[in-house]
């Protein structure tokens, strides 16, 4: 139930963003930079990261819609709830797993960050640049999951579905250009 009332009861984000078009558009071409732009991740590592952070902020909206998002871009079915479940025997590949590890430290203790947790994820292959980009994708979800929660947005497995396609088809871009001018 949306804490919003000039909005519907069930609010999504696509609805709070077209009520407040001015921070949506720059939130939006930063979420297309982030997820989409040139990265050493794929877009679907980059949205497995952002839906494995929000299910560590169990933000069912988010990782709801992230998870079908990463799955269309194919990352496989059921690998994301056994990350969740248990990093460590998830069918996750040994280059990624240290990266999950290091975002899901990242947001469930921030200020315990170590070198030895950067140097885990140097010593899967991972350069500078995939760390940078790992901890803006944590960074990024550990924001909207305060916003969706904090606004009170929720939303159904059809919504989620119906959302995350868009988002792989559409991108970020896409979600802006549904905003008024």
């Amino acid at each position: 139930m949306s804490y919003l009332k000039s909005l519907p009861e069930e609010t999504t984000l696509l609805q709070v963003f077209q009520a407040h078009p001015g921070p949506a558009r720059h939130l939006l071409a930063f979420h297309e930079l982030v997820l989409r732009g040139e990265s050493p991740f794929t877009e679907g590592e980059r949205e497995l990261i952002a839906a494995y952070v929000s299910g560590l902020n169990d933000c069912g909206y988010c990782h709801g819609i992230h998870t079908v998002t990463a799955e269309a871009f194919g990352v496989p079915a059921g690998l994301l709830a056994a990350a969740l479940e248990d990093l460590a025997t998830a069918p996750v590949g040994d280059k990624l797993r240290p990266v999950l590890a290091y975002v899901g430290k990242l947001t469930r203790t921030p200020s315990r960050m170590t070198d030895a947790d950067a140097e885990a994820v140097f010593a899967a292959g991972w350069d500078e640049r995939a760390l940078h980009d790992a901890v803006l994708v944590c960074a990024l979800f550990n924001f909207m999951n305060r916003m969706v929660e904090g606004l009170g947005i929720r939303a159904d497995a059809a919504y989620a579905t119906t959302s995350g396609l868009r988002l792989k088809e559409a991108g970020y871009e896409g979600l802006a250009g549904m905003l008024a001018p």
